[in-house]
Parts: C-alpha cells; sequence; structure tokens
C-alpha cells in the first residue's frame, strides 16, 4: 500500500496517522471508520478515506470505491447496535454544504424513534424546463469529466 497523502494541519490524517486517538470501528488500508466525538445520535460514526481529499469530487474512483466498499456492513452494524429504526448516511461537500472538517467523510447517524436529531428539507419545484436544462447540463459535465481522466 502505498502511504497516505496528508495534510498536516487535518484532524483526520492525524487521526489516521496515529496522533489522535479515536474509537475505531473499522480499518483497512485505504478506509477508518470511528465513533464520531460530538454525535447527533447514539451510535454516529464517521467513516473516512486514508487519503486527504478535501472533497469527494477530487477523489480518484477506485479510492471512493473503496471507501464507499465499506459503508454497507457500518450502516447495518451501527443500526444493529443501536437498535435504529433506520439509519442517514449523509456527506457533506464545501463548508457551504455543511462540511466542517475539510476531509471527506460520511456520516453514519443511526435514527431512533424521538431522537433530536432533524433535517430541515424545504422541497421545492423547478420552473418550467429548469429541471430538463440542469439535467442536460450534468450530463454534459459528467461526458466531459469521463474525456478528462
Amino acid at each position: 500500500m502505498d502511504s497516505p497523502q496528508r495534510d498536516p494541519d487535518c484532524i483526520f490524517c492525524k487521526i489516521v496517522a496515529g496522533e489522535i486517538p479515536a474509537t475505531k470501528v473499522l480499518e483497512d488500508d485505504q478506509v477508518l471508520a470511528f465513533m464520531d466525538i460530538g454525535p447527533v445520535a447514539q451510535g454516529h460514526v464517521l467513516l473516512i478515506p486514508k487519503h486527504h481529499y478535501e472533497r469527494i469530487d477530487e477523489m480518484p474512483p477506485a479510492r471512493a470505491g473503496a471507501v464507499l466498499s465499506q459503508l454497507p456492513a457500518i450502516v447495518a452494524a451501527a443500526g444493529l447496535a443501536t437498535g435504529a429504526a433506520g439509519v442517514n448516511v449523509l456527506q457533506n461537500n464545501g463548508r457551504i454544504a455543511g462540511q466542517l472538517v475539510p476531509h471527506v467523510h460520511f456520516h453514519i447517524i443511526p435514527r431512533l424513534p424521538g431522537g433530536a436529531f432533524r433535517f430541515n428539507w424545504p422541497a421545492g419545484e423547478y420552473p418550467e424546463g429548469r429541471m430538463d436544462e440542469l439535467a442536460g447540463l450534468i450530463r454534459q459535465n459528467i461526458e466531459k469529466e469521463a474525456k478528462t481522466k
């Protein structure tokens, strides 16, 4: 395995390097999962790549795949451990989206009836034609990105 690229100022990179302790639940050569020290629910786990990437769109597909390959097992295990009725998987990308630690991470949040954690999800509507317009632009960008790799 190649040594993970790291940011010396990143708290998650310091956890990967063993410089800051963490309560680990899963580790392999590509990923680390550990308990969140500021949980929004009991059993809140963070899943991170060992290599430093600030945003998920910076990750090579193989590294993203390695992280995501561990997600089903962690979701199932956290749900079983807490007796959760459901589990949220949350990934914030960029500060405006709520990402506080600039290292890719997934929150695995077990949900129990009566829990305090809530989403503010103000679902809206597209103006006529806007959804198709944006879908076309997204498809173009996917194709363009695929050609650069």
